[in-house]
Protein backbone atom coordinates (compact mmCIF):
# COMPACT_ATOMS: atom_id res chain seq x y z
CA UNK A 1 0.00 0.00 0.00
CA UNK A 2 2.57 2.17 0.87
CA UNK A 3 4.50 1.83 -2.63
CA UNK A 4 1.43 2.09 -4.37
CA UNK A 5 0.77 5.45 -2.17
CA UNK A 6 4.18 6.90 -3.13
CA UNK A 7 3.82 6.30 -6.61
CA UNK A 8 0.64 8.09 -6.73
CA UNK A 9 2.39 11.08 -5.71
CA UNK A 10 5.32 10.95 -8.00
CA UNK A 11 2.57 10.79 -10.49
CA UNK A 12 1.38 13.77 -8.79
CA UNK A 13 4.23 15.72 -8.49
CA UNK A 14 5.77 14.54 -12.36
CA UNK A 15 1.90 16.13 -13.46
CA UNK A 16 2.18 19.29 -12.00
CA UNK A 17 6.14 19.47 -13.27
CA UNK A 18 5.79 18.29 -16.32
CA UNK A 19 6.78 20.85 -19.82
CA UNK A 20 6.95 23.63 -16.87
CA UNK A 21 9.63 22.56 -14.54
CA UNK A 22 11.21 25.99 -14.35
CA UNK A 23 7.58 27.45 -12.98
CA UNK A 24 6.89 25.31 -10.42
CA UNK A 25 8.79 27.18 -7.26
CA UNK A 26 6.93 30.46 -8.64
CA UNK A 27 3.73 29.16 -8.45
CA UNK A 28 4.12 27.56 -4.87
CA UNK A 29 6.06 30.53 -3.81
CA UNK A 30 3.06 33.06 -5.39
CA UNK A 31 0.76 30.51 -3.40
CA UNK A 32 2.33 30.88 -0.54
CA UNK A 33 2.14 34.61 -0.65
CA UNK A 34 -1.56 34.85 -1.57
CA UNK A 35 -2.60 32.55 1.07
CA UNK A 36 -0.56 34.22 3.72
CA UNK A 37 -2.28 37.68 2.11
CA UNK A 38 -5.43 36.62 2.52
CA UNK A 39 -4.84 35.65 6.15
CA UNK A 40 -3.65 39.00 6.87
CA UNK A 41 -6.40 40.23 4.95
CA UNK A 42 -8.76 38.85 7.29
CA UNK A 43 -7.11 39.26 10.68
CA UNK A 44 -5.08 42.53 10.02
CA UNK A 45 -6.63 46.05 10.22
CA UNK A 46 -4.04 48.42 8.40
CA UNK A 47 -4.56 52.67 8.76
CA UNK A 48 -3.94 54.05 5.44
CA UNK A 49 -0.23 55.00 4.55
CA UNK A 50 0.49 57.42 2.42
CA UNK A 51 4.35 56.06 1.92
CA UNK A 52 3.11 52.95 1.65
CA UNK A 53 0.00 54.31 -1.23
CA UNK A 54 3.41 56.49 -2.41
CA UNK A 55 5.22 53.14 -3.22
CA UNK A 56 3.01 51.19 -4.67
CA UNK A 57 2.13 53.69 -7.33
CA UNK A 58 5.77 53.93 -7.96
CA UNK A 59 6.08 50.52 -8.42
CA UNK A 60 2.59 50.03 -10.83
CA UNK A 61 5.18 52.59 -13.10
CA UNK A 62 8.76 51.46 -12.39
CA UNK A 63 8.19 47.60 -12.74
CA UNK A 64 5.31 47.88 -15.56
CA UNK A 65 5.69 46.08 -18.82
CA UNK A 66 5.01 49.69 -20.92
CA UNK A 67 6.71 52.16 -18.97
CA UNK A 68 9.41 49.98 -16.74
CA UNK A 69 12.14 49.28 -19.71
CA UNK A 70 12.05 53.00 -21.15
CA UNK A 71 12.11 54.54 -18.07
CA UNK A 72 15.25 52.10 -17.02
CA UNK A 73 16.79 52.69 -20.36
CA UNK A 74 16.50 56.49 -19.83
CA UNK A 75 17.94 56.39 -15.94
CA UNK A 76 20.59 54.32 -16.74
CA UNK A 77 21.65 56.63 -19.56
CA UNK A 78 21.53 59.59 -17.53
CA UNK A 79 24.13 58.02 -14.65
CA UNK A 80 26.46 57.42 -17.61
CA UNK A 81 25.93 60.75 -19.23
CA UNK A 82 26.58 62.36 -15.62
CA UNK A 83 29.43 59.79 -15.44
CA UNK A 84 31.01 60.63 -18.77
CA UNK A 85 30.80 64.37 -19.11
CA UNK A 86 31.37 64.90 -15.28
CA UNK A 87 34.74 63.12 -15.67
CA UNK A 88 35.78 65.10 -18.40
CA UNK A 89 37.20 68.12 -16.36
CA UNK A 90 38.22 66.64 -13.13
CA UNK A 91 39.99 63.90 -15.51
CA UNK A 92 41.48 66.69 -17.73
CA UNK A 93 42.33 68.51 -14.39
CA UNK A 94 44.12 64.96 -12.88
CA UNK A 95 46.05 64.75 -16.09
CA UNK A 96 48.16 67.98 -15.79
CA UNK A 97 48.78 67.47 -12.13
CA UNK A 98 50.09 64.28 -12.38
CA UNK A 99 52.09 64.96 -15.95
CA UNK A 100 52.95 68.22 -14.30
CA UNK A 101 54.68 66.00 -11.40
CA UNK A 102 56.81 64.06 -14.49
CA UNK A 103 58.34 66.76 -15.39
CA UNK A 104 59.45 67.12 -11.66
CA UNK A 105 60.51 63.63 -11.59
CA UNK A 106 62.29 63.69 -15.23
CA UNK A 107 64.26 67.08 -13.25
CA UNK A 108 65.28 65.05 -10.18
CA UNK A 109 66.63 62.25 -12.91
CA UNK A 110 68.59 64.48 -14.56
CA UNK A 111 70.35 66.02 -11.62
CA UNK A 112 71.01 62.95 -9.85
CA UNK A 113 72.77 61.91 -13.21
CA UNK A 114 70.70 58.74 -13.55
CA UNK A 115 71.02 56.64 -16.74
CA UNK A 116 68.90 57.52 -19.93
CA UNK A 117 67.43 54.02 -19.69
CA UNK A 118 66.27 54.36 -16.22
CA UNK A 119 64.62 57.66 -16.31
CA UNK A 120 63.06 55.96 -19.51
CA UNK A 121 61.75 52.79 -17.41
CA UNK A 122 61.06 54.75 -14.39
CA UNK A 123 59.10 57.67 -15.54
CA UNK A 124 58.32 57.98 -19.02
CA UNK A 125 57.51 54.10 -18.83
CA UNK A 126 55.54 53.18 -15.19
CA UNK A 127 55.01 56.74 -14.02
CA UNK A 128 53.48 57.81 -17.27
CA UNK A 129 51.36 54.72 -17.54
CA UNK A 130 50.38 55.19 -13.80
CA UNK A 131 49.39 58.48 -14.89
CA UNK A 132 47.47 57.73 -17.34
CA UNK A 133 45.38 54.93 -15.77
CA UNK A 134 44.63 57.00 -12.19
CA UNK A 135 43.74 60.41 -14.61
CA UNK A 136 41.16 58.06 -16.88
CA UNK A 137 39.82 55.89 -14.35
CA UNK A 138 39.30 57.47 -10.97
CA UNK A 139 37.24 60.29 -11.48
CA UNK A 140 34.35 58.14 -14.07
CA UNK A 141 34.37 55.67 -11.22
CA UNK A 142 34.46 58.30 -8.47
CA UNK A 143 31.12 59.15 -10.39
CA UNK A 144 29.64 56.32 -11.47
CA UNK A 145 30.06 53.79 -8.13
CA UNK A 146 28.58 56.35 -6.08
CA UNK A 147 25.35 56.91 -8.59
CA UNK A 148 25.16 53.51 -8.66
CA UNK A 149 25.77 52.99 -4.51
CA UNK A 150 22.61 55.87 -4.35
CA UNK A 151 20.38 54.42 -6.66
CA UNK A 152 20.75 50.88 -4.75
CA UNK A 153 20.06 52.25 -1.06
CA UNK A 154 17.13 53.96 -2.60
CA UNK A 155 15.42 50.73 -3.58
CA UNK A 156 15.77 51.27 -7.54
CA UNK A 157 18.05 48.42 -8.41
CA UNK A 158 15.93 45.39 -7.08
CA UNK A 159 13.55 47.14 -9.41
CA UNK A 160 15.95 46.80 -12.35
CA UNK A 161 16.30 43.13 -11.29
CA UNK A 162 12.88 42.42 -11.33
CA UNK A 163 12.54 44.07 -15.18
CA UNK A 164 14.87 41.99 -16.33
CA UNK A 165 14.72 38.63 -14.51
CA UNK A 166 12.52 37.40 -17.00
CA UNK A 167 15.00 38.05 -20.42
CA UNK A 168 18.19 36.79 -18.11
CA UNK A 169 15.92 33.83 -17.19
CA UNK A 170 14.57 33.03 -20.96
CA UNK A 171 18.71 32.75 -21.37
CA UNK A 172 19.09 30.39 -18.75
CA UNK A 173 20.83 33.18 -16.50
CA UNK A 174 19.99 34.31 -13.06
CA UNK A 175 18.05 37.74 -12.77
CA UNK A 176 20.68 38.93 -10.32
CA UNK A 177 22.97 39.51 -13.25
CA UNK A 178 20.83 42.53 -14.41
CA UNK A 179 22.84 43.64 -11.17
CA UNK A 180 26.24 42.30 -12.55
CA UNK A 181 25.91 43.73 -15.45
CA UNK A 182 24.76 47.11 -14.49
CA UNK A 183 28.65 47.53 -12.05
CA UNK A 184 30.20 46.33 -15.25
CA UNK A 185 29.60 49.81 -16.80
CA UNK A 186 31.56 51.24 -14.34
CA UNK A 187 33.81 48.48 -13.87
CA UNK A 188 33.74 44.92 -15.11
CA UNK A 189 36.56 43.71 -12.03
CA UNK A 190 33.36 45.00 -10.14
CA UNK A 191 31.03 43.33 -11.58
CA UNK A 192 32.83 40.35 -11.36
CA UNK A 193 32.75 40.59 -7.97
CA UNK A 194 29.32 41.51 -7.75
CA UNK A 195 28.26 38.28 -8.84
CA UNK A 196 28.77 36.95 -5.32
CA UNK A 197 25.16 37.63 -4.68
CA UNK A 198 24.34 34.76 -7.15
CA UNK A 199 23.63 31.77 -5.02
CA UNK A 200 23.78 29.30 -7.83
CA UNK A 201 27.61 28.71 -8.86
CA UNK A 202 26.71 27.39 -12.42
CA UNK A 203 24.46 30.95 -12.78
CA UNK A 204 27.38 32.66 -11.18
CA UNK A 205 29.78 31.58 -13.28
CA UNK A 206 27.60 32.46 -16.54
CA UNK A 207 27.76 36.02 -14.88
CA UNK A 208 31.25 36.13 -14.91
CA UNK A 209 32.10 34.81 -18.21
CA UNK A 210 29.83 37.59 -20.09
CA UNK A 211 30.45 40.44 -17.69
CA UNK A 212 32.66 41.76 -19.97
CA UNK A 213 30.22 42.25 -22.58
CA UNK A 214 29.40 45.71 -20.47
CA UNK A 215 31.90 47.88 -21.87
CA UNK A 216 33.67 49.28 -18.35
CA UNK A 217 34.42 53.19 -18.25
CA UNK A 218 37.70 52.66 -19.61
CA UNK A 219 36.35 51.63 -23.12
CA UNK A 220 33.90 54.62 -23.55
CA UNK A 221 36.53 57.56 -23.81
CA UNK A 222 37.60 55.50 -27.28
CA UNK A 223 34.21 54.37 -28.11
CA UNK A 224 33.17 58.54 -27.91
CA UNK A 225 36.54 59.99 -29.51
CA UNK A 226 36.58 57.27 -32.38
CA UNK A 227 32.38 57.48 -32.97
CA UNK A 228 32.22 61.59 -33.04
CA UNK A 229 35.32 61.92 -35.39
CA UNK A 230 34.08 59.27 -37.68
CA UNK A 231 30.79 58.24 -37.74
CA UNK A 232 29.73 61.55 -36.96
CA UNK A 233 31.99 63.38 -38.83
CA UNK A 234 29.59 61.30 -42.07
CA UNK A 235 26.64 63.71 -41.39
CA UNK A 236 26.40 67.58 -40.87
CA UNK A 237 27.87 69.12 -37.86
CA UNK A 238 24.53 70.08 -36.27
CA UNK A 239 23.66 66.43 -36.25
CA UNK A 240 27.69 65.07 -35.42
CA UNK A 241 26.39 64.84 -31.71
CA UNK A 242 23.23 62.94 -32.06
CA UNK A 243 25.14 60.31 -34.33
CA UNK A 244 28.06 59.69 -32.04
CA UNK A 245 25.77 59.17 -29.47
CA UNK A 246 23.17 57.00 -31.01
CA UNK A 247 26.92 55.17 -32.17
CA UNK A 248 27.76 54.85 -28.47
CA UNK A 249 24.36 53.50 -27.52
CA UNK A 250 24.28 50.90 -30.62
CA UNK A 251 27.23 49.44 -29.57
CA UNK A 252 26.30 49.28 -25.40
CA UNK A 253 23.16 47.73 -26.64
CA UNK A 254 24.63 44.90 -28.74
CA UNK A 255 27.06 44.27 -26.10
CA UNK A 256 23.48 43.74 -24.05
CA UNK A 257 22.34 41.38 -26.80
CA UNK A 258 25.45 39.39 -26.84
CA UNK A 259 25.49 38.97 -23.79
CA UNK A 260 22.05 37.80 -23.73
CA UNK A 261 22.81 35.16 -26.44
CA UNK A 262 26.12 33.99 -24.48
CA UNK A 263 24.62 33.11 -21.50
CA UNK A 264 22.03 31.12 -23.44
CA UNK A 265 24.64 29.52 -25.45
CA UNK A 266 26.62 28.69 -21.87
CA UNK A 267 23.79 27.38 -20.11
CA UNK A 268 22.90 24.39 -22.95
CA UNK A 269 26.39 23.62 -23.13
CA UNK A 270 29.32 23.55 -20.87
CA UNK A 271 27.10 24.99 -18.55
CA UNK A 272 23.83 23.12 -18.74
CA UNK A 273 21.69 23.13 -15.83
CA UNK A 274 17.94 24.37 -14.72
CA UNK A 275 17.89 28.12 -13.89
CA UNK A 276 17.26 28.59 -10.24
CA UNK A 277 14.18 30.76 -9.09
CA UNK A 278 14.88 33.99 -8.05
CA UNK A 279 11.99 35.29 -5.52
CA UNK A 280 13.06 38.85 -4.75
CA UNK A 281 11.08 40.68 -2.32
CA UNK A 282 11.08 44.66 -3.09
CA UNK A 283 12.16 46.36 -0.50
CA UNK A 284 10.54 49.83 0.14
CA UNK A 285 11.91 53.18 -1.58
CA UNK A 286 13.82 54.69 1.14
CA UNK A 287 15.77 58.47 1.23
CA UNK A 288 19.90 57.73 0.57
CA UNK A 289 21.90 58.00 3.29
CA UNK A 290 24.25 60.28 1.09
CA UNK A 291 27.30 60.68 3.18
CA UNK A 292 27.72 56.96 3.91
CA UNK A 293 26.84 55.89 0.56
CA UNK A 294 30.14 57.77 -1.00
CA UNK A 295 32.33 56.76 2.03
CA UNK A 296 31.41 53.34 1.09
CA UNK A 297 31.64 53.52 -2.79
CA UNK A 298 34.88 55.41 -2.80
CA UNK A 299 36.29 52.79 -0.52
CA UNK A 300 34.63 49.84 -1.11
CA UNK A 301 34.42 49.85 -4.42
CA UNK A 302 36.36 53.00 -6.48
CA UNK A 303 39.74 52.28 -4.52
CA UNK A 304 39.71 48.24 -4.27
CA UNK A 305 39.56 48.52 -8.40
CA UNK A 306 41.89 51.25 -8.73
CA UNK A 307 44.59 49.74 -6.30
CA UNK A 308 44.11 46.78 -8.79
CA UNK A 309 44.72 48.29 -11.42
CA UNK A 310 47.73 50.18 -10.67
CA UNK A 311 49.34 46.99 -9.77
CA UNK A 312 49.31 45.58 -13.04
CA UNK A 313 49.90 48.73 -15.01
CA UNK A 314 53.16 49.73 -13.58
CA UNK A 315 55.16 46.83 -15.15
CA UNK A 316 52.91 47.02 -18.54
CA UNK A 317 54.48 50.29 -19.03
CA UNK A 318 58.27 49.51 -18.38
CA UNK A 319 57.48 47.17 -20.72
CA UNK A 320 55.82 49.35 -23.16
CA UNK A 321 58.70 51.52 -22.93
CA UNK A 322 61.42 49.08 -23.39
CA UNK A 323 59.47 47.95 -26.60
CA UNK A 324 59.08 51.04 -28.10
CA UNK A 325 62.95 51.84 -27.45
CA UNK A 326 65.11 48.53 -27.90
CA UNK A 327 66.01 48.60 -31.56
CA UNK A 328 66.84 45.60 -33.83
CA UNK A 329 68.20 46.51 -37.04
CA UNK A 330 67.33 49.82 -37.01
CA UNK A 331 63.58 49.49 -36.17
CA UNK A 332 61.52 49.29 -33.02
CA UNK A 333 60.52 45.87 -31.59
CA UNK A 334 57.38 47.08 -31.66
CA UNK A 335 57.23 47.79 -35.30
CA UNK A 336 58.32 44.10 -35.58
CA UNK A 337 55.36 42.95 -33.64
CA UNK A 338 53.14 45.33 -35.49
CA UNK A 339 54.66 44.13 -39.08
CA UNK A 340 54.14 40.14 -37.51
CA UNK A 341 50.08 41.50 -36.66
CA UNK A 342 49.49 43.24 -40.24
CA UNK A 343 48.08 39.83 -41.94
CA UNK A 344 45.48 39.11 -39.03
CA UNK A 345 45.06 43.20 -38.64
CA UNK A 346 43.92 43.77 -42.09
CA UNK A 347 42.13 40.44 -42.84
CA UNK A 348 39.40 41.90 -40.04
CA UNK A 349 39.48 45.37 -41.17
CA UNK A 350 41.90 46.54 -38.21
CA UNK A 351 46.10 46.55 -38.86
CA UNK A 352 49.10 45.50 -36.95
CA UNK A 353 49.36 48.75 -34.67
CA UNK A 354 45.75 48.20 -33.58
CA UNK A 355 46.08 44.82 -32.42
CA UNK A 356 49.82 45.36 -30.83
CA UNK A 357 47.82 48.67 -29.03
CA UNK A 358 44.66 45.51 -27.50
CA UNK A 359 47.55 43.54 -26.76
CA UNK A 360 50.09 46.07 -24.68
CA UNK A 361 46.80 47.47 -23.37
CA UNK A 362 46.02 44.62 -21.40
CA UNK A 363 46.80 45.91 -17.72
CA UNK A 364 43.93 48.52 -18.89
CA UNK A 365 41.73 49.61 -21.77
CA UNK A 366 42.53 53.53 -21.30
CA UNK A 367 45.82 53.15 -22.70
CA UNK A 368 45.24 50.98 -25.85
CA UNK A 369 45.01 54.73 -28.11
CA UNK A 370 47.97 56.00 -26.43
CA UNK A 371 49.40 53.23 -27.11
CA UNK A 372 48.55 53.57 -30.64
CA UNK A 373 49.62 56.64 -31.21
CA UNK A 374 52.77 55.55 -29.71
CA UNK A 375 53.44 52.78 -32.54
CA UNK A 376 52.23 55.39 -35.32
CA UNK A 377 53.86 58.58 -34.13
CA UNK A 378 57.19 56.56 -33.29
CA UNK A 379 57.79 58.99 -30.16
CA UNK A 380 59.18 55.74 -27.96
CA UNK A 381 56.83 56.85 -25.26
CA UNK A 382 53.09 57.22 -23.99
CA UNK A 383 51.42 60.18 -26.30
CA UNK A 384 48.38 61.94 -26.17
CA UNK A 385 46.87 65.17 -28.79
CA UNK A 386 45.58 68.08 -27.65
CA UNK A 387 41.78 67.48 -29.59
CA UNK A 388 39.85 65.51 -31.41
CA UNK A 389 41.00 66.97 -34.89
CA UNK A 390 44.51 65.75 -34.47
CA UNK A 391 43.79 62.81 -33.19
CA UNK A 392 41.40 61.83 -36.06
CA UNK A 393 44.21 63.85 -38.74
CA UNK A 394 46.79 61.24 -37.26
CA UNK A 395 44.45 58.18 -37.71
CA UNK A 396 43.10 59.19 -40.81
CA UNK A 397 46.97 59.30 -42.21
CA UNK A 398 47.32 55.81 -41.24
CA UNK A 399 44.74 54.75 -43.81
CA UNK A 400 41.59 54.64 -41.53
CA UNK A 401 37.98 55.11 -42.58
CA UNK A 402 34.89 54.93 -41.11
CA UNK A 403 34.65 51.22 -41.44
CA UNK A 404 38.16 50.74 -39.57
CA UNK A 405 36.86 52.82 -36.88
CA UNK A 406 33.91 50.99 -36.69
CA UNK A 407 35.43 47.69 -36.42
CA UNK A 408 37.58 49.14 -33.70
CA UNK A 409 34.86 50.12 -31.85
CA UNK A 410 33.49 46.38 -32.36
CA UNK A 411 36.81 44.90 -31.18
CA UNK A 412 36.89 47.56 -28.17
CA UNK A 413 33.81 46.02 -26.61
CA UNK A 414 34.64 42.22 -28.14
CA UNK A 415 38.04 41.60 -27.12
CA UNK A 416 39.70 39.94 -23.87
CA UNK A 417 39.11 41.36 -20.24
CA UNK A 418 41.82 43.48 -18.63
CA UNK A 419 44.21 42.38 -16.69
CA UNK A 420 42.53 43.34 -13.62
CA UNK A 421 39.27 41.85 -14.34
CA UNK A 422 41.17 38.44 -15.35
CA UNK A 423 43.42 38.52 -11.98
CA UNK A 424 39.59 38.84 -10.27
CA UNK A 425 37.77 36.20 -12.57
CA UNK A 426 40.56 33.80 -11.44
CA UNK A 427 40.61 34.97 -7.76
CA UNK A 428 36.78 34.52 -7.90
CA UNK A 429 37.20 30.92 -9.54
CA UNK A 430 40.22 29.59 -8.24
CA UNK A 431 41.42 28.23 -11.49
CA UNK A 432 43.07 29.35 -14.89
CA UNK A 433 39.96 27.62 -17.08
CA UNK A 434 37.43 30.60 -16.41
CA UNK A 435 39.72 33.08 -17.11
CA UNK A 436 40.95 32.10 -20.49
CA UNK A 437 37.07 31.08 -20.95
CA UNK A 438 36.25 34.71 -20.64
CA UNK A 439 39.14 35.94 -22.54
CA UNK A 440 38.20 33.72 -25.44
CA UNK A 441 34.94 33.93 -25.67
CA UNK A 442 34.84 37.34 -26.79
CA UNK A 443 38.02 37.62 -28.33
CA UNK A 444 36.40 35.21 -30.97
CA UNK A 445 33.60 36.99 -30.98
CA UNK A 446 35.29 40.15 -31.74
CA UNK A 447 37.56 38.80 -34.49
CA UNK A 448 34.41 37.36 -36.37
CA UNK A 449 32.23 40.36 -36.19
CA UNK A 450 35.08 42.40 -37.41
CA UNK A 451 35.93 40.21 -40.34
CA UNK A 452 32.38 40.20 -41.22
CA UNK A 453 32.10 44.07 -41.48
CA UNK A 454 34.58 43.90 -43.23
CA UNK A 455 33.82 41.98 -46.00
CA UNK A 456 30.43 43.73 -46.44
CA UNK A 457 31.93 46.72 -47.02
CA UNK A 458 34.41 45.01 -49.62
CA UNK A 459 31.15 43.75 -51.32
CA UNK A 460 29.60 47.59 -50.76
CA UNK A 461 33.15 48.95 -52.07
CA UNK A 462 32.92 50.69 -48.41
CA UNK A 463 36.81 49.83 -47.91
Amino acid sequence: MANMETRRLLSQARSLTEGREENLRDRIVTALYARAEGIAARVVKKNPSPRRDWDRRLDTVLTSRLWGYPLMLILLAAVFWLTVSGANYPSALLGRILFGFQDILSGLFGRLGAPDWLHGILVLGMYRTLAWVVSVMLPPMAIFFPLFTLLEDLGYLPRVAFNLDHLFHRAGAHGKQALTMCMGFGCNAAGVVGCRIIESPRERLIAILTNNFAPCNGRFPTLIALATIFLGGLVAPSGRAAVAALSVAGIVLLGILLMFLTSWLLSRTILKGVPSAFTLELPPYRPPQVLRVIVRSVFDRTLFVLARAVVVAAPAGALTWALANIHVGGVSIIAHLAGLLQPLGRAVGLDGYILLAFILGLPANEIVIPILLMGYLATGMLTDLDSLAALGSVLTSHGWTPVTALNMMLFSLLHWPCTTTLLTIYKETKGLKWPLLAALIPTAMGLLACFLVKTLANLAGLF
